[in-house]
C-alpha cells in the first residue's frame, strides 16, 4: 500500500496502528507490532512509565526509531487535564502528535465531545497535530476537522467490547463529509471487523485490545494487517453492485439451444 495518508508533516504507508497496552510483555509487544507492520504506536502517557530505568522500559523496545509514538491522553476527564498531558508527552518525547481522548463516562468509555472539542482547539493553538478520538458521529467529526485536526478518529464500538463496526452509515457520512483522514478506532475484535472499516473508504485503523487479547496475539497481528490491506485493496477496487436476484455468471448470449 505505497499510495500512503498524511498525518500532519509525517507520511504513513501502514494503514494499521497498534497500540501498547495489555501485552503479556514489551517483548510481546514489539513482536506484534513487527508482524503488524505498523508504523506507528500508541502510548497511553498517564499510564507508561516513561522513566523505567534503561532496559526495563516500554520505549526500550518500541523504540522512537523504529516506530512513530502517538501519545495519547487515555485517563482522562476533562479537557484541562488532556491538555496538560498532552504537553507532558510533547516534553517528554519531542513530539508535537498526540491522539487526543477525554472521557466522558466511565463505564462506556465514550467520549466527551464538548470536552473533546474544546481541548482540540487549545492544543491546535499550541502547534500540536491533533488526532481527536471522538464518537461516530458525523457533526462532530465535521467540527472536529474545520478546527484543523489532521484526522478524526470515529469509535467502532466501545473500547475494548471487540463488537466491531457497529454502525457503518455513519462512518460513511463521515467519509462523504470531512477531507482529513478518518481512522476508526476503537472495537475492532477480529480481521473481519478491520477489513469491513477499510472496505467502507477508512484510511486507517488503531486497535489494541484486539490483537492483545486474542488467545495468540502474535497470529492475530499478522491477521490484522492482511485484513487491513486486503479490505484496502478491495475498496480501491470498487466492489461489484448488490442485486436483489440472481444474475448469471455467464451471460447467456451466444449460447446454442439443445
Amino acid at each position: 500500500m505505497a499510495d500512503g495518508y498524511q498525518l500532519g508533516s509525517r507520511r504513513f504507508t501502514s494503514r494499521l496502528i497498534i497500540g501498547s497496552g495489555k501485552y503479556a510483555s514489551f517483548e510481546q509487544n514489539l513482536a506484534c507490532a513487527e508482524a503488524s507492520g505498523a508504523e506507528m504506536v500508541t502510548v497511553a502517557l498517564r499510564r507508561t512509565r516513561l522513566d523505567a530505568p534503561k532496559g526495563q522500559g516500554l520505549l526500550d523496545y518500541i523504540a522512537p526509531d523504529r516506530f512513530t509514538i502517538l501519545p495519547n491522553t487515555a485517563g482522562c476527564f476533562s479537557a484541562e487535564d488532556a491538555v496538560t498531558t498532552a504537553r507532558l508527552g510533547r516534553d517528554l518525547l519531542g513530539t508535537d502528535l498526540v491522539k487526543l481522548e477525554v472521557i466522558g463516562d466511565e463505564r462506556t468509555l465514550f467520549p466527551d465531545v464538548a470536552a473533546t472539542i474544546e481541548a482540540a482547539r487549545t492544543l491546535l493553538d499550541e502547534g500540536f497535530t491533533v488526532l481527536p478520538y471522538v464518537t461516530d458521529d458525523p457533526v462532530a467529526c465535521q467540527r472536529l476537522a474545520a478546527l484543523g485536526c489532521a484526522a478524526v478518529m470515529p469509535l467502532g464500538a466501545p473500547i475494548g467490547s471487540g463488537m466491531g463496526i457497529r454502525n457503518p452509515a455513519n462512518l460513511r457520512i463521515i467519509l462523504e463529509t470531512v477531507e482529513v483522514p478518518v481512522i476508526v478506532d476503537a472495537g475492532v475484535g477480529t480481521a473481519s471487523d478491520a477489513a469491513v472499516a477499510m472496505e467502507l473508504g477508512c484510511t486507517a485503523v488503531l486497535m489494541n485490545t484486539g490483537i492483545a487479547a486474542a488467545k495468540d496475539p502474535l497470529r492475530m497481528a499478522r491477521a490484522m494487517r492482511l485484513a487491513v490491506e486486503g479490505g484496502r485493496l478491495a475498496y480501491e477496487a470498487g466492489r461489484m453492485p448488490r442485486r436483489l436476484y440472481a444474475s448469471a455468471s455467464s451471460p447467456p448470449d451466444g449460447v446454442a439451444s439443445f
